[in-house]
C-alpha cells in the first residue's frame, strides 16, 4: 500500500504534538514536513513525548509549501491565518486535501464540516475540510438527538483545561491567574456559539470558562423542548443517534472531566428532566485536544483518502 505524506504547518502548539503522535503511528500515513518557525531546524523528537522519529521542524516561505509535495496539509494555525497559504496551493494548481484547524473555513460552504458523527453523509470526497471547534464538537453531539423538538435557545455552560488557550502566554493560561479559579470569557458571541447555531440551525447561547486543569472540557446543556419526554424515550434517542460510533458514549451517570484526559470519544450522560418532561439537561466531556481537534483531523484524513474513519486512532 502507498503511504501517504503529510504536512502540518504550524505545529509547535498541543493539537500539534498529539497529531504528530497519531501520525507517526499510523500505518497509513507518514510525516512530510512539519513547520514552526520558533523551532526551525530542532528535532520533533525533543519536543515531543513518545515520537522517535528523525524528522526536524523546518520554516519554508508559505508560497513555497506547494512544491513540497504533500499528498495532505494540515493548518495547526491561529484564527485568521489559513486563507493566505490556501491562496498559495490554489495559486500553483495544487490540490493536496487540506483540513483547517482553525475557524476560518467553519461557515464556508465550499469546504465539508468535518465533524463525522453528524456530517459523514455530507462528504462527497471534498478536498478541503473544516475541522469542527473542540466546544463546538461536544455541543452539537449532545444537542443534535434533541434538534427536532427543541424550543427556544439551548443555553451551554462551558468549562475548559487551559491547554485550550494554546502556548501563546496570556491569562487563560496562566496557572498563577487559574490557580483556584474559573475564568469566564466571551460570555456571548464565542465564535463556536455562531458555529453551533450555524451547524444546528437553531439558536445556541454559550458560556465558555478556563479551570486550572491542563486538558479535557465539560459542557451541561439545558435544552428546552416542544413536547414532555420520559428518561427511556431520551435515552433511546441518544443511543440510537450513537449507536455504532466508537468515539462517542452515552452514559448513565454524569461524564467527570478528570475521566476524559487522554481519551479520544466524547462521554455524554447526567441525563436529567425537568418534573414536567420538557426541560432536559445533559453533560458532555471530551479532551479537547484529541477528539476535540487532532484525533477528529484524523478521522478527516482517513476520510480524504477513502480509509477506515478510525484507522490509526487508539479505540
Amino acid at each position: 500500500m502507498n503511504t501517504l505524506r503529510v504536512g502540518i504547518v504550524g505545529a509547535r502548539g498541543y493539537v500539534g504534538a498529539e497529531l504528530i503522535r497519531l501520525l507517526a503511528a499510523h500505518p497509513r500515513f507518514e510525516l512530510a514536513y512539519v513547520t514552526s518557525r520558533e523551532l526551525v531546524g530542532q528535532p520533533l523528537a525533543a519536543h515531543i513525548a513518545g515520537y522517535v522519529g528523525d524528522v526536524q521542524y523546518t520554516s519554508p516561505a508559505y508560497e513555497d509549501l506547494p512544491a513540497l509535495g504533500a499528498d495532505a496539509v494540515v493548518l495547526a494555525l491561529p484564527n485568521g491565518k489559513a486563507a493566505h497559504i490556501v491562496q498559495q496551493f490554489d495559486a500553483a494548481g495544487a490540490d493536496p486535501a487540506i483540513i483547517d484547524l482553525s475557524a476560518d473555513y467553519r461557515f464556508d460552504p465550499s469546504w465539508y464540516y468535518g465533524l463525522p458523527e453528524l456530517t459523514r453523509a455530507r462528504y462527497a470526497g471534498q478536498r478541503r475540510i473544516s475541522n469542527p471547534g473542540c466546544y463546538a464538537t461536544a455541543m452539537q453531539l449532545a444537542i443534535a438527538p434533541m434538534a427536532n423538538v427543541l424550543d427556544g435557545p439551548v443555553q451551554c455552560f462551558g468549562v475548559s483545561g487551559y491547554s485550550g488557550a494554546g502556548t501563546t502566554p496570556g491569562d487563560k493560561n496562566n496557572t498563577e491567574l487559574l490557580r483556584d479559579n474559573l475564568m469566564p470569557y466571551a460570555l456571548t458571541g464565542h465564535v463556536h456559539e455562531r458555529e453551533v447555531s450555524k451547524q444546528l440551525g437553531h439558536p445556541v447561547e454559550f458560556m465558555p470558562h478556563v479551570a486550572p486543569h491542563f486538558r479535557g472540557l465539560t459542557i451541561t446543556a439545558n435544552l428546552r423542548l416542544s413536547i414532555a419526554f420520559d428518561l427511556e424515550e431520551v435515552f433511546a434517542r441518544y443511543r440510537g443517534r450513537y449507536a455504532g460510533e466508537p468515539l462517542v458514549r452515552v452514559l448513565d451517570a454524569a461524564p467527570w472531566v478528570s475521566r476524559i484526559a487522554g481519551a479520544h470519544h466524547v462521554e455524554l450522560g447526567g441525563f436529567t428532566l425537568s418534573g414536567d418532561g420538557k426541560r432536559l439537561v445533559v453533560v458532555a466531556t471530551e479532551d479537547n485536544l484529541l477528539k476535540g481537534a487532532a484525533t477528529q483531523a484524523l478521522q478527516n484524513l482517513n476520510m480524504a483518502f477513502g480509509l477506515d474513519e478510525f484507522l490509526g486512532i487508539p479505540l
